[in-house]
């Protein structure tokens, strides 16, 4: 058996990778922390004035290299959905049940998150507050729900393109990296920035199949020496990008839309991480980073969905104190405003993680029975990533939330079978059914 049969057999059997999970863990620790670094709140003649703070700012670019985990994140999410559907395959498990389970994990959450936000937008506006304030608030709160709705994208193909791997793997990644590359060339040719918008599919669908790679284990048989060269040669390929004008040297600026250059993030990111898998998995077994991966994992979404909402909470906060103790507000990028940020980290944080407990059932919920009918499973994910998108388009105003909530609950309902009770997945063989179940909920 060759080495690479030998890892993917492997991979797909044995236990949770407590390593990758904390790596996970540590991406959505990261994301919070690059937004709330990003908020910046003054107090004006005019009243309060909410801004991203690292706009214009020198720190965001070096600060980016650091914290642009997103690519990262999307390649763990392939290695993690590769690996929890060829495991459920192995056990009897479906295309259907792993679609409507990641339907189920993604969405529920977000009906929560998005309702909640609704409500408060309401009561804000029915208490007087200016509503430019309140559309900057809905507008700060939709901008990270572009994740929600590509990862639900990527997971609802996971199991197209994992077939795609298997029958031609380099030819599937090469024809999407190839497909990023011709979009970032067309947007450079005519100018039209609208066109890099088409990346959002085939950049992040490209880094998720590199998570296949990863998770068969064609990267792991690599020689150490080999994998340092990609590495260096990525990101070496990644400066020459930014020296030549080619890409911005702020990653976070190629995020908006999704350029070619976070391939090669993605890429230095994935030598990496399997350069020091060994040593990650011995130390992610310890006490500290156990309890830290434990806590996250079961409610990475929640956290993700939340983190914003209290950052604007706190901002909203902050102004109300300025305006009436006459305390000025740092400013933003000000060496006031950084003594401050530990305070303000520290906060987020904590109050984030009290939620994510606080609602730590949601993502916990049983999977329902999927349905039978590919045309509802279809119509279910079009519909959740609409309900998403016309929440990015349009922004975030009482209104929207609430259709947005709509299309989301039809998107759970069209996911389960058109008469059915909230059952867990009828089993294909004794005793399967519960340990797919299990298997989909915690990927």
């Amino acid at each position: 058996m060759a080495i690479a049969e030998l890892r993917s057999t492997v991979t797909t059997t044995a236990a949770r990778d407590t390593g990758i999970d904390l790596v996970r863990a540590l991406c959505v620790l990261g994301v919070v922390i690059l937004h709330s670094l990003m908020v910046g709140v003054t107090v004006t003649d005019a009243g309060p004035l909410f801004a991203n703070a690292s706009d214009g700012a020198a720190w965001i670019a070096p600060l980016s290299w650091v914290l642009q985990v997103m690519p990262l994140f999307f390649v763990i999410g392939g290695f993690a959905g590769y690996t929890s559907f060829r495991r459920s395959q192995q056990r009897g498990g479906t295309a259907k049940q792993f679609i409507a389970a990641r339907i189920h994990r993604l969405v529920l959450p977000a009906v929560v998150t998005i309702g909640v936000v609704g409500v408060v937008l309401t009561l804000l506006l029915l208490n007087g507050v200016p509503a430019d304030l309140v559309a900057i608030a809905g507008y700060r709160y939709g901008q990270p729900l572009w994740f929600l709705g590509v990862f639900l994208l990527c997971q609802v193909l996971l199991p197209l393109f994992a077939a795609a791997h298997r029958r031609a793997p380099w030819i599937t990644i090469v024809l999407m990296v190839a497909a990023a590359v011709a979009v970032d060339a067309a947007r450079s040719a005519t100018g039209i920035d609208g066109i890099g918008f088409v990346n959002l599919a085939f950049v992040w669908l490209a880094l998720q199949q590199l998570g296949f790679f990863f998770a068969d284990g064609r990267i792991d048989s690599l020689t150490r020496r080999t994998r340092i060269v990609i590495g260096v040669a990525a990101v070496a390929g990644l400066v020459a990008t930014f020296l030549t004008g080619i890409y911005s040297p702020d990653l976070i600026a190629n995020i908006n839309p999704p350029t070619a250059s976070l391939l090669l993030v993605g890429l230095a990111h994935t030598m990496l991480l399997s350069l020091v898998r060994d040593r990650l998995a011995v130390w992610s077994t310890r006490p500290p980073p156990t309890r830290f991966r434990n806590f996250v994992t079961p409610r990475a979404m929640t956290i993700y969905l939340w983190h914003m909402p209290v950052l604007l909470a706190m901002a909203g906060v902050s102004a109300i104190f300025a305006m009436m103790t006459g305390i000025a507000l740092p400013e933003p990028s000000s060496i006031e405003w950084w003594t401050t940020r530990p305070l303000w980290l520290a906060t987020v944080i904590a109050l984030t993680a009290l939620i994510a407990f606080a609602l730590a059932g949601i993502e916990a919920r049983r999977i329902p029975e999927p349905t039978r009918s590919s045309g509802r499973l279809f119509t279910a994910s079009a519909v959740g990533t609409v309900a998403i998108v016309g929440l990015l388009v349009v922004g975030t105003t009482p209104i929207t939330a609430m259709i947005a909530v709509v299309l989301l609950i039809a998107s759970l309902r069209l996911a389960r079978p058109r008469h059915s009770a909230s059952a867990a997945w009828p089993s294909r063989k004794p005793g399967t059914a519960a340990t797919s179940t299990r298997t989909m909920q915690n990927a």
